[in-house]
């Protein structure tokens, strides 16, 4: 079954099988992380891991902006389906295609020219400043495909349909797999080569994504006035895409301080924390598939006005989530250190030990996260977005604090709470708004 209608059957199965492919999805992006990792690690060296995970953070807090967009912008959208509008439907995709193509034109260069000095704001270590601006630079010349990719997989969802940009995403990774090995390899390019196969493998999955609009199942025919734009439509999707979008960079920003502060304490704390926040997304990144399977549960719902059926999906995702979290901390303390002798080899063993830190400490907290996902997706795809951009303060918040007690005595174990205290305090907040917006809306759907 391609496409899900989520606003009917059992809550709990349409969840499950909503979430499955983008479950799927998260496993298959975060098992070709690991992989990217590892062939940088072994291929061009310990260095080379170190300059990636310096480039994170910035990659959170640009392409994060992206995405939470991208999502946001599919919110209008995804309710249209709930609502079976058609006219609004087409409506919503078109104009949030012309909002893609401004932010590309926009970001693109100013990242570019930016990237040096956001390097250099992060305190890099000399010795992997060179690799860390190339790697950088070449991967936001792919800010277009990666708008390109998140949207037409976010329009996809909207649908219902989760398997389709599955599939195209195992294509894309098996290709971006093959490009690391063949740049790498046989045109020696060392990290470049690494980025530009990213960056390449982003804009085959985007195009195969739109295929679906143009010639496939969810073909839109769509008549020259529904390209003009719509001001009214435009106006409700940045109202929820663009903070959704700063959202994500608001928490980006904790992660900047996170690891400037990370720098600090030298490459082979950089390379161990790197390694291990690589594991620790190949567990958490699930939860937030089941997030945003929630956020288009919901957006779907209130489009139907069905209060029932959203209080169900928030209960059945809470369960989703504690189940997977206990076992996911039960797995991740089995394997930790087979996990990260793969990534970084035995050559330096403190550096393993403190990755296995890492991992046991956050892996106790992956509950707080998962609940998080739900809660602030809930809020989303209500069109709270606002509520997002709030609760992105509360993981800035955390993060900052976690970074400042690293500077002192704490040193590196700070740096292994701060994301748990910062899903912490974005997750009571969020709790706390959503009991609010039921409290005061009493079923009337006004949420």
């Amino acid at each position: 079954m391609n496409q899900i209608d989520l606003t009917k059957g059992n809550p709990l199965t349409r969840l499950i099988l909503f979430s499955l492919p983008l479950v799927g999805g998260s496993l298959f992006q975060q098992l070709y992380n690991f992989i990217d990792t590892l062939i940088v690690g072994r291929l061009i060296g310990i260095d080379a891991v170190a300059a990636v995970g310096v480039y994170y953070p910035l990659s959170f807090l640009v392409l994060g902006f992206i995405q939470g967009s991208c999502i946001g912008f599919s919110i209008p959208l995804s309710q249209s389906v709930g609502a079976k509008d058609q006219q609004a439907t087409k409506t919503f995709f078109t104009n949030a295609i012309w909002i893609c193509l401004a932010m590309a034109i926009l970001l693109t260069p100013i990242m570019i020219i930016g990237a040096s000095g956001a390097l250099k704001l992060l305190n890099t270590p000399s010795n992997v400043f060179k690799a860390a601006v190339t790697f950088t630079v070449i991967s936001f010349l792919g800010i277009p495909a990666n708008i390109l990719y998140n949207y037409s997989a976010a329009a996809l969802r909207a649908f219902g349909d989760a398997i389709h940009p599955f599939h195209f995403l195992v294509i894309s990774l098996v290709i971006n797999v093959t490009l690391d090995l063949i740049f790498i390899i046989n045109f020696h390019l060392g990290i470049a080569g690494a980025a530009w196969a990213t960056v390449i493998s982003e804009f085959i999955g985007g195009i195969l994504n739109l295929t679906l609009f143009l010639f496939g199942k969810h073909r839109l025919i769509i008549d020259r006035q529904s390209w003009r734009p719509a001001p009214k439509a435009i106006r409700k999707m940045t109202a929820i895409g663009i903070p959704m979008g700063f959202e994500y960079s608001i928490s980006a920003i904790g992660a900047i301080i996170m690891q400037d502060a990370i720098n600090r304490l030298g490459s082979n704390i950089m390379a161990a924390q790197s390694a291990a926040d690589k594991i620790r997304q190949l567990f958490t990144l699930p939860m937030e598939s089941v997030g945003a399977a929630m956020a288009t549960y919901q957006a779907q719902n209130f489009g139907a006005k069905n209060a029932k059926r959203i209080k169900q999906g928030i209960s059945n995702g809470v369960m989703i989530q504690i189940i997977y979290s206990v076992a996911a901390f039960v797995i991740i303390n089995l394997t930790k250190t087979s996990l990260v002798t793969a990534v970084l080899g035995t050559g330096s063993m403190q550096t393993v030990t403190k990755a296995n830190e890492y991992l046991t400490i956050i892996s106790f907290f992956f509950p707080v996260h998962g609940l998080l996902m739900i809660f602030r997706n809930t809020l989303q795809g209500w069109g709270h977005s606002l509520y997002a951009i709030v609760s992105g303060f509360g993981e800035l918040l955390g993060r900052s604090i976690g970074s400042l007690f690293a500077l002192g005595a704490a040193g590196y174990t700070a740096i292994c709470y701060s994301n748990p205290l910062a899903w912490a305090i974005s997750l009571v907040y969020c709790v706390i708004m959503t009991w609010k917006l039921f409290k005061q809306d009493k079923d009337g759907l006004a949420i």
